[in-house]
Parts: C-alpha cells; structure tokens; sequence
C-alpha cells in the first residue's frame, strides 16, 4: 500500500478502542502507516495501538458532574482546533472514527477532506456518531438492523481482539453426565454489582445436590469481591470470583453458558466464540443500547433478555435448575450464536478504509 497514512481517532471504553485495535493489526499486515489521536488515555493502551505514533488532543472528559462536563464541552473547541493542524501536517489518505468523545473533534476536523469513516459498535447509533455520521463516507455497523444510521451504512461487524478471534473454531458441548454447568458471570470492564446480588441469592435456592453440580467463574466490582466468594463459600460452590480475568476469552470459551451485561465487545465475542448466553442489559446505558444488542443476539436464539428489573433470583434458580436438567438445549443456543458471529469482521473493515484511502469507494 505504498505506506499510507490512516488515522485512528479512538479512546474511552474499551468498547472503542477493542475494535481500533483490530482494524490496526488489519492494516498494519496490509502496509499501512498508522497514527492513533486520542486523548490523554493514549498512553495507557497496549497491543498494535501501543505501537502508534499518538497524538494527544487537549480534551477532558465529558462526565461527572456537571461543572466537569462543561469544562469537557468547552475543551471540544481547542481540540478542534489541535486536530485540524494535525491533519493539516499529516495528510492522511483516510480517517476512522470510532465514537466516544475523544474521537469527536477528529471526526469534524476530518469530514470536510473526504475519504472518512466511523464504526458503530452497537445496535443504536451512539451520540457522537449521530453528530457526524451525515458528514462522512460511510457509517459501518456492527448489526445488519442498527438505528439511527443513513444510506452511507455499511455492515462489517464488530471486529474482536486476536484472544477472541483465536477461539472461533473451539467446539461447544453441553454438560454430560457427571460434569459440572460451568457458568461464567461478567459485567464488563467494571464488573456488576447486580450480579454479585442476584447470583449468589439465586443459587442459594437450588438444592445442594444441585449446588455440587455447578462452578462458577464471577467478575465482580472490587469492593464487592470478597463478600461474594464468601457468599459462595457458604454455600460450598466451585467459585472463582476476582475484579479482572486476564483470560477471559478463555474463560468465555470453557462456559457452558455466560451471564453478561450486553455491551457491543460482550455481543460480539459471544458470537465469535459461539457461547450460549442470559443477558441483563445495563438499563442506564446511554439510549438504552444494551437493550437493543441483546435483542439483536436473542431473536437467533442464541441469548435469554432478562431486563435488569426482572432479573430476581427466583427466575434465575429456575433456568439453572431447567438446565441441570436439560442441558442439551444449550447446544443449540450455542449454534445460534456461532452462526451470528462475523469473524472476518476486522478485515471487511479494513476494505472499506482501503477503498476510501485508495479514492475507489
């Protein structure tokens, strides 16, 4: 590719910045250049982007109260401004975007040059996306029905790290006789205190004989931690519970079945690895988007939606109980999910900027 130049405009979650990392490696193997601008996060992230050449535009967060997020708003105007000089100087062939605050002054920068791009993760356009996905070459999503996008929507999936893509081909099988249900909890990045309710509460109404059948793998908030393991000592559960598995799409390929948050990167590595799943979307997730992925992967039949309101543990002792059962069923959850995975996703992605950089889109 004659060593040219794309830029990545990424940070925040690791919702983000899971899908610029991918697209990185992707481009890397195909000879391009790449730079990351980001915020003052940049330093922090590892794998192919840790690699970079990074920019740091002067922006703060937009969280908090809400004195921070003004003085967040008001940091968009000189980040701006920084991003246009550093396009101006670097003269990229392409821009991507992939949503979050940090990738905002970027996208407006870039827009007026042609040849850019934004990903959308989730299900629903995200806030950021929405204020400048008229202004680009193309919007690629992540699900073949996502809202809010225009007719410069392009379907590439959400593209996972290399761990996630490297167990694709793990085979499923149910529990068979003797074998424990290996259950896999996670929150996401931060863990989910509802979890660390409802779980133990839950498994505390099954018998004991049932109990001896079960292990569990749980991450948790840290302060939650210890109160959970004990919760499951208690009990005389197989519990492994920690804030942070650095194995965790290992863990995800050895359950059995996964309760999770529904978050875009948790969607899109059920699907990749191919695991049956109980989601509980966030309900406070900014346009209520977890709900929207979640019922993306249950209508395959891959997934259980159990909104967090309903989520109790009577409902939850009841399916563990049901699959104790009749496990088998999960095999075909599992099917559904392998079948809703799009594992060329990194590299249909990394077409697209290609044509854009290329001038053939």
């Amino acid at each position: 590719m004659s060593g040219r130049l794309v830029i990545l405009a990424a940070g925040g979650t690791g919702g983000h910045v899971f899908p610029a990392e991918a697209l990185a490696g992707a481009l890397a193997a195909r000879g391009f250049r790449l730079a990351l601008v980001t915020d003052d996060r940049g330093s922090a992230y590892g794998g192919t982007l840790g690699t970079l050449e990074t920019h740091r535009l002067p922006i703060r967060k937009m969280t908090g109260n809400l004195l921070r997020r003004l003085i967040g708003a008001a940091s968009l105007l000189p980040g701006y401004l920084a991003a246009r000089r550093l396009l101006a100087m670097l003269k990229p062939a392409a821009v991507v975007g992939f949503g979050g605050y940090p990738s905002l002054p970027t996208m407006f920068a870039a827009s007026p040059m042609g040849r850019t791009a934004l990903h959308e993760q989730n299900a629903i356009l995200g806030r950021v996306n929405r204020l400048v996905a008229s202004r680009v070459d193309a919007v690629a999503t992540s699900f073949a029905e996502t809202k809010g996008v225009g007719t410069n929507a392009v379907l590439v999936g959400n593209p996972v790290r290399a761990a996630v893509q490297a167990l694709r081909d793990t085979t499923y099988a149910p529990p068979v006789a003797g074998e424990k249900l290996r259950l896999l909890v996670t929150g996401g990045s931060q863990g989910a205190s509802v979890f660390g309710r409802v779980m133990p509460a839950a498994l505390a109404l099954l018998s004991s004989d049932q109990r001896q059948r079960i292990s569990i793998v749980q991450q948790t908030r840290a302060e939650d931690a210890e109160t959970v393991q004990s919760h499951y000592r208690t009990l005389g559960l197989d519990a492994t519970v920690a804030p942070f598995f650095a194995d965790l799409p290992q863990r995800m390929a050895e359950a059995h079945l996964v309760i999770a948050r529904a978050g875009a990167s948790t969607v899109a590595e059920l699907a990749c690895i191919g695991r049956p799943a109980l989601l509980v979307p966030y309900m406070h997730a900014t346009d209520d988007h977890q709900t929207a992925n979640a019922q993306a992967l249950a209508a395959t039949g891959a997934a259980w939606l159990i909104p967090e309101p309903q989520f109790s543990a009577d409902d939850l002792a009841a399916r563990i109980s049901s699959l104790l059962a009749a496990p088998a069923s999960l095999s075909d959850m599992a099917k559904a999910a392998h079948g809703f995975g799009r594992p060329d996703a990194a590299e249909r992605l990394a077409d697209l900027v290609q044509r854009l950089a290329e001038g053939t889109r």
